[in-house]
């Protein structure tokens, strides 16, 4: 599905984009992300396809704005049934909230259900419309950070299953990360798009970087074979467009940063030599700051670091690999 919207108020915006399956439009907050989704909602007046000219009740959508809006006086069943028309509704709302699997919750008001179990009885809400494209403002603003993966990778897996093409918006990276076709909204309109892991590993500017989640992200200048930064040259392939003497941005993920263990012999190059910093345990893995020649932040998994025993203060040498060293043009900072 094309999208095309040029939109005027409450800000000026025009985007052009693809949905293919789980779509994840990605952007920081005030460029436009709900005010385009409520435009192809049918809420707010704007222009483009598709369902150009539709009333909202006309439009095969079905719309999860970021609290859900349940009824909180309702059940579950009766918040699903509440757009269905004619006979049985209780019956055909039950039927949904089996299809999201929450039939033994149909009896649950809001206020005693989980947020994952309330995005799913918003769903099977949404779901009741028969509708041809789902829209999720900020899915993952309401769930506890403890369950997010989780109760993401079961959405996302429920709206597989269904084959109903869904174009959620955030500025979450997690979510990002679960998407078939990712883009990337900026000020001035869709930076960037593909299949996910197209765009998250070779992002074409470095505000793309930056909302993927690249920590280390620096000025750099083109050289023969590589970049140049702070007298550090690094080797790397470059892209047609990068000439020497130009300039360019480097991006690293924290991830990508290796250790280099003083058992074994270093890389051949790109081996840079300091002390580490600072080093903390945050979520499974452990995240340091290395001073050297370049300053890097770096993310080990628990396991490497249990293996290491890395302190903070200590000598460390890293590598940068050059395939996990990804340039972009100079020009992308505004």
């Amino acid at each position: 599905m094309e999208v095309h919207y040029r939109i005027r108020k409450p800000i000026r915006l025009e985007a052009r984009f693809r949905i293919a399956g789980f779509t994840v439009l990605l952007g920081e907050s005030g460029v436009g992300k709900t005010t385009l989704l409520k435009a192809l909602a049918g809420l707010l007046p704007a222009e483009g396809h598709p369902f150009s000219g539709l009333p909202p009740e006309r439009r095969p959508v079905g719309y999860l704005p970021q609290d859900l809006a349940l009824f909180p006086h309702m059940t579950a069943w009766e918040n699903v049934a509440f757009p269905l028309k004619g006979r049985n509704r209780k019956e055909r709302a039950l039927a949904l909230l089996e299809r999201v699997g929450l039939l033994e919750h149909a009896h649950k008001r809001p206020g005693q259900l989980s947020g994952g179990q309330k995005q799913r009885v918003a769903l099977a809400r949404a779901l009741a419309r028969k509708p041809e494209l789902l829209l999720l403002d900020e899915p993952t603003s309401a769930l506890d950070p403890l369950t997010r993966g989780q109760v993401l990778s079961e959405l996302v897996d429920l709206l597989r299953r269904e084959g109903l093409p869904a174009l959620a918006v955030s500025h979450d990276p997690v979510l990002a990360g679960m998407a078939d076709w990712l883009a990337v909204l900026g000020r001035k309109g869709v930076l960037q798009e593909g299949p996910l892991e197209e765009v998250m590993a070779a992002p074409a500017r470095v505000e793309v970087a930056r909302l993927l989640g690249y920590e280390n992200l620096f000025p750099v200048r083109v050289v023969e074979g590589g970049v140049e930064r702070e007298g550090v040259r690094l080797r790397l392939p470059l892209p047609p467009w990068a000439k020497p003497g130009g300039e360019a941005w480097l991006g690293i993920r924290a991830t990508e940063v290796l250790v280099v263990r003083q058992d074994r012999p270093p890389p051949p190059e790109n081996v840079l030599e300091g002390r580490l910093e600072r080093l903390h345990l945050e979520g499974l893995a452990y995240r340091g700051l290395f001073r050297g020649p370049l300053s890097l932040e770096i993310l080990l998994p628990r396991h490497v670091q249990e293996r290491l025993r890395l302190q903070p203060d200590q000598p460390l040498r890293v590598a940068l690999k050059p395939r996990y060293l990804h340039l972009m043009p100079g020009e992308a900072e505004e």
